[in-house]
């Protein structure tokens, strides 16, 4: 397995950031795969793929440069410049436009381990791949941005309240189950390939969302580190947690679907972004909630945070979250919408 040392201090001074590239970076990704994780995936690859596909097959050179950069267990580092804070798409586009076209091929022999395809011995392809992610970012994700950033900002806010309740093992646990996850001893994995430890003492270590079921790591010698990791599935497609048909009944099912998603403390922003309701509809919902006693607020930081009680978790399971106990309803939500190694 990859892991990191990092030592309390770096950990402690480590952020949670937003990164358009890396958004455009996973939603490439996921068009080269091909593989939905979710119905929602599923819909934005029915509509984004075969135009993405076509492009690619009347540009045989992009179309190699994907297939070698993306690789099997290695990204080409060019292609995942490690996010800064606040940076915009264009300027963190520039970057890749700006790398060393001989530094990129050698990069690429790495992430197809083996010789490069004399197609892509040429000068242009940092030039090809910014052109690349700027049209997936135009056509696929910018349209969508805002949507997308409030569900990203939905998750920051949940791990940074995870990390002040349960602590940063938790936290970091809980980022890629089974792939990320805290070994003790300043030991962070970061993925489960075979790769040399790292030591990240004193680095800037960020935490970078994406919506779409895909990760990675990166870094900038020598002083920046970034895990790209999926948000949490509860945000990204809210349609994955049907609500109990029973107690849609009892509830409503806008409500019920509100309890539903409170299995993870949300505030009403998150809430709007996820389900599609209305702020004031939201809002509404959870004052109903709070008088039942099935959900209860606190504040994390200037953030109001909603979760259920011990009686809004009986509730939901007695009336099977799973949506198996007497069949389940659907509600309108969101839907999809350095050195770079998959997470």
């Amino acid at each position: 397995m990859g892991w990191w040392q990092v030592n309390a201090d770096t950990l402690a001074a480590s952020r949670f950031v937003l990164s358009p590239l890396a958004e455009t970076f996973a939603a490439l990704k996921l068009l080269h795969s091909g593989r939905p994780a979710h119905p929602g995936e599923r819909a934005w690859l029915d509509a984004h793929r075969p135009r993405h596909l076509a492009r690619l097959a009347a540009d045989p050179v992009t179309a190699h440069l994907v297939r070698a950069g993306l690789g099997k267990d290695w990204i080409a580092d060019f292609l995942t410049p490690t996010p800064r804070p606040g940076e915009s798409f264009e300027e963190a586009v520039a970057r890749v436009r700006s790398a060393d076209p001989l530094r990129a091929r050698a990069q690429l022999t790495v992430s197809l381990a083996g010789p490069l395809p004399a197609v892509l011995d040429r000068d242009d392809l940092p030039a090809r791949a910014a052109a690349l992610l700027r049209r997936v970012w135009a056509e696929t994700v910018r349209p969508d941005w805002a949507r997308r950033r409030r569900v990203l900002e939905a998750d920051v806010v949940a791990r940074t309240a995870q990390v002040g309740r349960e602590g940063w093992a938790a936290a970091l646990d809980g980022l890629r189950p089974g792939r990320t996850r805290w070994l003790g001893g300043s030991r962070l994995q970061v993925n489960p390939y075979e790769y040399p430890p790292r030591e990240v003492a004193g680095a800037e270590l960020l935490f970078v969302p994406v919506t779409p079921r895909r990760g990675w790591v990166s870094w900038e010698d020598p002083g920046r580190y970034a895990l790209v990791y999926p948000c949490a599935g509860a945000l990204t497609d809210p349609g994955a947690r049907p609500v109990p048909a029973g107690l849609a009944a009892l509830l409503g099912a806008a409500r019920a679907a509100v309890l539903v998603l409170l299995e993870a403390p949300l505030s009403t922003t998150q809430l709007v972004a996820v389900t599609g309701q209305g702020l004031g509809s939201a809002g509404r919902h959870l004052r109903v909630l709070r008088d039942a006693g099935l959900v209860e607020r606190r504040r994390a930081g200037r953030t109001v945070l909603y979760s259920r009680t011990a009686a809004g978790e009986v509730l939901v399971r007695a009336a099977g979250a799973d949506g198996e106990a007497g069949g389940g309803v659907r509600v309108k939500g969101a839907g999809m919408g350095g050195a770079s190694i998959r997470a």
